[in-house]
């Protein structure tokens, strides 16, 4: 299974979501490749944000290597699954794929543990260190869910 997930300048949420989707799917024996992406470029090429690798590391999840990446249409054809984690970022990326958008395929990180509420991972960028601890913890649940119900249905790829 190939899974994508999307915030604003993918330094913050998404690259703790990349991560941690990662590690807890290699921890239950799940060969997943998963990546992250922002709707917006200011960030690409950069490292995630200090305090996400730092809470991220804290969890022994090493998110150190990734680089910032933008959104693009054909995101949406490469990947399985493709969550958000804003009502925002879904439609800033519905409107960059056009005519390539599979609904399908796109859906809120939180709907995994609150289904059809249309929750937000909030975004800690101009919050402190706790703030990022309460996204982690978030995004874990959420990753969480989302493997068990992918093991129950047996969809192991």
């Amino acid at each position: 299974m190939k899974i994508l997930m999307v915030c604003l300048g993918n330094i913050c949420r998404s690259p703790l979501a990349e991560g941690i989707m990662q590690h807890k799917a290699k921890q239950a024996g799940l060969a997943w490749m998963v990546d992250s992406a922002g709707t917006g470029s200011w960030h690409t090429g950069e490292p995630p944000h200090r305090l996400s690798q730092k809470v991220a590391k804290a969890r022994g999840v090493d998110i150190s290597c990734q680089k910032a990446r933008q959104f693009r249409p054909a995101d949406m054809l490469e990947f399985d699954a493709v969550f958000f984690m804003d009502e925002d970022n879904l439609l800033d990326a519905k409107r960059m794929a056009g005519n390539m958008w599979i609904d399908a395929k796109a859906s809120l990180l939180l709907d995994e543990l609150y289904p059809g509420e249309s929750r937000s991972v909030p975004d800690p960028y101009y919050g402190g260190e706790p703030d990022y601890h309460e996204v982690y913890d978030m995004i874990a649940a959420a990753c969480d869910a989302f493997i068990t119900k992918q093991v129950t249905k047996g969809n192991r790829l």
